[in-house]
């Protein structure tokens, strides 16, 4: 049973249903039992166990039908307690077809969007900033909602909590963190390392709960999502309970805990405790009791066993999802450049000032964005006068600027957020790979993340140094779900923006610092769909293909070989995911040649998936007449002295000399 309609009911009258909660504590336990015994039957790959974490459930019931639940794997009752029907938690285990997240998750990481019922992740603590984007968003609209976030004890210590913490309070935002202290990160006691026991936080942000006891859990709870819901702020609910048993089937917690400590803890059992207080209160009999609990063994028995005969997931879907269908079709850009020629930077600021007229849901943040300065380069100048409120400047915390993205992108809003340069996004990193990219897919399109990040990248422009001058392609291609897209003209770059606010799909655009400022001739403006390369010349003998700074190198190139009777062709991809790898096929076709021009360090680099991608094919292979060539940056760092960097990154004369080998 999911206990749905009578758990909202009972939220509304504020009381919690008492037996019929036991009902499904006896549920859940039962599930974590059978489990076990199936584990050794060989019938899953793991098992994660919640016994002792159940009263933790009791916070459900002040939560509303539209409030936010991002959930702990250790959290199956309170699962159920929200709405989650048994069969989801059984077929989350055995990881089969019908699960809602279709065999790609782990068990209890189950996903439900008509609950507002976030898909949990394994790297504990990875969504306290996208729940806080959640609640940044339930703020901006000035709702009743709240959201309750749900985690370990071990993942206190991570710094995604405190970016998480310190922005809930910065903002005030409508939500609860509800931390479940075990004692251990798996082997690992963490009494002496939980940050409240360091007191490290505010005291009028921590309550304290014994959360062995239901009605302890009910009424801080309570007390805690009432303070949120009426604008009160956020609160830590710090929830002492018992594992009670192994972090999970891997794990025996006999090897690392004393006996006298499990022996003390199992008299503490929340099932315990809670069915005894019934009894003592009169609403439950020893009698009715013994029924329930074989009634829950038998329900559990049949259940799973009924289950385990539903097929497994079909390995031909196993990439539906990744992204969303392309566009059918995109509402024209609503400006159109009166000047003769325009940089990229005029040309983005002025297609951010459109999107933010065109769309009200659209959200800007970074670092630096807001008037006066409007971003260290210049992209929001003007915009956060013109439109208060939207255009945000961010602490300086690229988690926080990717992970609330991911909040705000699930529901509803279109952000748009900047990174200040692509060097520095790497405390994002985690964000990136774990939330933004994986979203869709692993809930199987219930979710999505249309998130926009832009950010300068690459070198060309003396005097960055290591964190100033990094582009690193190969980096943000690798990671499926995240298209990656890195203009090299300002129509291309109003284009990509224009398309990525109107997609599903989380996009990264890079904009080539030493290009943005630059003049060009202006173009008609218009949406440009991810995945078309641009022939920026035709030719004959060789195709050079390059992005971002690497075009201008395979222009200058292609003049210099002219003279000498060889005509090279151009393939500007625009976009690195997905890739147009027809346009580089066909021009293949035609030169016989390749050489690929990239300004990250050569090995790992996109560069070389491009040249693999046409070996690898026997019709593309056939097309070459010789090996192919890849210029690129060495593999070092880009150093600080412009003597330096221009030593160790591509040049016009290699991409020259490329060409010519290709044609010895």
């Amino acid at each position: 049973m999911s206990g749905k309609t009578q758990v909202l009911e009972m939220a509304e009258r504020g009381q919690i249903p008492d037996v019929d909660l036991l009902r499904m504590m006896l549920l859940s336990r039962e599930g974590d039992r059978r489990e076990a015994i199936l584990m050794r039957q060989g019938k899953s790959w793991i098992q994660i166990p919640s016994m002792g974490h159940e009263a933790v459930a009791a916070l459900a019931y002040h939560l509303l039908p539209d409030d936010y639940l991002f959930p702990y794997y250790r959290d199956r009752l309170l699962f159920l307690v929200r709405g989650v029907s048994l069969e989801e938690l059984a077929r989350s285990f055995f990881a089969n077809a019908r699960s809602s997240t279709a065999g790609r998750n782990m068990p209890v990481h189950c996903t439900a969007k008509h609950l507002n019922l976030f898909p949990s992740t394994t790297p504990t603590g990875s969504h306290y900033l996208p729940a806080v984007g959640v609640a940044w968003g339930i703020s901006k609209a000035l709702s009743s909602q709240v959201v309750l976030c749900t985690s370990g004890d071990a993942s206190v210590r991570q710094g995604e909590f405190y970016e998480a913490v310190c922005f809930a309070v910065q903002e005030s935002l409508p939500i609860v963190f509800a931390i479940e202290d075990n004692g251990y990160g798996i082997s690992t006691p963490t009494e002496n390392l939980l940050p409240f026991r360091l007191r490290i936080f505010n005291e009028k942000f921590v309550s304290r709960v014994n959360a062995r006891w239901v009605s302890e859990v009910y009424d801080k709870g309570g007390q805690a999502i009432e303070k949120a819901r009426n604008g009160g702020g956020p609160t830590i609910l710090w929830c002492e309970v018992d594992r009670l048993g192994s972090h999970t089937n891997a794990d025996d917690h006999r090897l690392y805990r004393p006996a006298k400590e499990i022996e003390a803890m199992m008299k503490r059992d929340p099932l315990k405790l809670y069915a005894e207080e019934l009894m003592r209160s009169g609403k439950l009999t020893p009698e009715e009791y013994r029924v329930m609990e074989g009634e829950a063994r038998q329900q559990i028995d049949a259940l799973y066993l009924r289950l385990d005969r539903e097929p497994p997931p079909d390995p031909a879907d196993v990439l539906h999802h990744l992204y969303a269908a392309p566009c059918s079709s995109y509402s024209p850009v609503t400006f159109q450049p009166v000047e003769e020629t325009i940089t990229m930077v005029h040309a983005i600021n002025r297609t951010f000032d459109a999107a933010l007229e065109k769309y009200p849901e659209m959200i800007f943040f970074g670092e630096d964005i807001e008037d006066p300065k409007g971003g260290v380069f210049g992209f929001t100048k003007g915009l956060s006068r013109k439109f208060p409120g939207r255009v945000i400047n961010a602490p300086l915390a690229e988690a926080t600027i990717v992970g609330t993205g991911v909040g705000l992108a699930s529901t509803g809003y279109r952000p748009v957020f900047e990174i200040q340069f692509i060097d520095f996004i790497t405390p994002g990193f985690h964000q990136l790979v774990t939330q933004v990219a994986t979203l869709r897919w692993r809930s199987t399109g219930d979710w999505i993340c249309p998130l926009v990040l832009y950010a300068p990248y690459g070198a060309y422009l003396p005097g960055g140094g290591i964190w100033h001058s990094q582009s690193n392609e190969g980096w943000w291609t690798h990671i499926p779900g995240l298209r990656v897209a890195v203009p090299s003209t300002p129509e291309d770059a109003v284009g990509l923006f224009w398309s990525a606010f109107q997609d599903e799909d989380p996009s990264l655009i890079l904009v080539p610092k030493h290009l943005f400022r630059k003049r060009m001739p202006v173009r008609p403006f218009q949406p440009l769909p991810f995945g078309q390369a641009a022939v920026r010349r035709e030719g004959r003998d060789v195709s050079l293909v390059a992005w971002g700074n690497g075009t201008e190198l395979a222009e200058e190139a292609a003049r210099l070989l002219e003279p000498g009777g060889v005509s090279a062709e151009i393939i500007d991809l625009r976009t690195l995911m997905p890739c147009d790898w027809a346009a580089v096929e066909l021009s293949l076709a035609k030169t016989g040649r390749l050489v690929v021009i990239q300004e990250d360090n050569r090995t790992c680099g996109f560069g070389q998936a491009v040249i693999a991608e046409m070996v690898s094919h026997p019709t593309r292979f056939h097309h070459l007449l010789s090996p192919p060539q890849l210029v690129a940056r060495k593999d070092v760092p880009v150093p600080y002295h412009p003597r330096l960097e221009y030593a160790v990154l591509p040049d016009v004369d290699q991409v020259v000399q490329a060409a010519l080998k290709t044609m010895e």
